[in-house]
């Protein structure tokens, strides 16, 4: 089934194969809107726990009455004035940022290094109604005259030239390149309704941040570890990984999520759910949705003591050859993970890294004849591995 996209933004999931629903970032403009205010709210009230940084980060923060927003070193010293508009989510500054600043009554966007370097004006990337932001030290513009996207290196240097329809972000320093597409409009008429198309033709490359191509027609619907990769002559022989021939002599692999959290799944958990297993097989804290009060925690030892009998009858479920059930791929979602212990898993805007540490939902359908209801087990990737961090059971209830 194809699927619609919106030109005004430009389609990242168009480059990473397949791509899965994500709730953050299929927002309307409205919800995005609140999720700026919310986000704002969080970073008065807490400061920048939610947000990684390092020793030589700027820290975000705003004037007086909250309209323009400036950045601090971390021994408070003022760095840049408050000057920034809303636009600019990234509340930690590292290397580059897109900015939008009021320049004679008119609000103008670009790129700003630390060394106060300004680069492409008016061509800053923008998707679901957000700017770019800095992933491993680049981030991607777009040229407006030619609707082709490049790179800047945290220099301001462009690394990658705006001759791609499309790039992904930097994921261990590669990045993948959509070439030669055509938009193919939803009603077949390139003059009316231009917001909404799907790439047509073209191929996907896996370059380099030296456009390097490194893989040549880049093609599979999975989503691939980055970090694992894995140069051979021959192609892996380890099931969980993918294998591509590279540009050069020999192959490229990759660990496949799904495959290996599949892998893990079995042998792991579900070749015998004992309480033990359970608790050693999730994050320290387990978080579910309780009324009246919502999103709440509590530790992984705690739940699985009162809920083990119920979690082990639905995950045994999943070994039943019947068993309806998928997967799905997400990132941790900031609105319940806020605590600083989930830096690591967020970018400098407060955006998840599911490129990196990506949450695997395990969705269970039940059917019966009256009634049609899921269940939700979402396991977050750790540098610890898979690690279950939230439960939601339908009919049935969580102590």
């Amino acid at each position: 089934m194809t699927k619609q996209y919106d030109s005004k933004f430009s389609q990242q999931f168009l480059l990473t194969m397949r791509k899965k629903p994500r709730s953050l970032r299929v927002m309307s403009a409205a919800l995005r809107k609140i999720q700026q205010i919310l986000l704002i709210c969080t970073f008065i009230m807490f400061g920048c726990s939610k947000y990684p940084q390092n020793d030589s980060s700027w820290i975000a923060f705003w004037n007086d009455n909250s309209e323009l927003m400036g950045f601090k070193d971390q021994n408070g010293k003022i760095r840049i004035e408050p000057k920034y508009t809303g636009f600019t989510t990234a509340r930690i500054f590292d290397k580059i940022i897109a900015v939008m600043e009021e320049k004679n009554g008119r609000h103008e966007t670009y790129y700003l290094t630390k060394s106060r370097k300004t680069v492409g004006t008016n061509q800053v990337y923008i998707f679901d109604n957000g700017p770019d932001c800095e992933c491993e030290g680049f981030i991607r513009f777009r040229d407006n005259k030619t609707d082709r996207v490049g790179m800047f290196n945290s220099e301001g240097e462009v690394v990658i030239p705006a001759e791609y329809n499309d790039l992904t972000n930097v994921r261990n320093g590669f990045v993948i390149a959509l070439k030669g597409a055509k938009k193919k409009h939803s009603n077949g008429n390139d003059d009316s309704g231009r917001n909404h198309f799907t790439w047509a033709e073209g191929k996907k490359h896996l370059i380099d941040t030296n456009n390097q191509i490194i893989i040549e027609n880049f093609e599979y619907d999975s989503d691939l570890d980055f970090f694992s990769i894995k140069t051979e002559p021959d192609p892996a022989q380890d099931p969980v990984r993918q294998s591509f021939p590279g540009a050069d002599d020999g192959y490229y692999s990759f660990i496949d999520y799904k495959k290996e959290f599949k892998k893990w799944l079995d042998s792991a958990l579900l070749a015998s759910v004992s309480k033990e297993k359970l608790i050693e097989s999730s994050y320290r804290r387990i978080y579910i949705w309780k009324e009246p009060i919502g999103w709440t925690s509590e530790t992984s030892s705690e739940f699985i003591d009162a809920n083990f009998e119920l979690i082990k009858t639905r995950l045994a479920e999943l070994n039943k050859e019947e068993s309806d059930y998928f997967v799905s791929i997400d990132g941790l979602n900031p609105f319940i993970y806020d605590g600083i212990e989930f830096n690591a898993y967020y970018n400098n805007c407060g955006e998840p890294k599911e490129w990196k540490y990506p949450v695997m939902n395990v969705t269970v359908n039940h059917k019966t004849e009256s009634d049609f209801y899921q269940d939700h087990f979402e396991f977050l990737r750790t540098e610890n591995g898979y690690r279950l961090i939230s439960v939601t059971v339908r009919n049935g209830i969580l102590k």
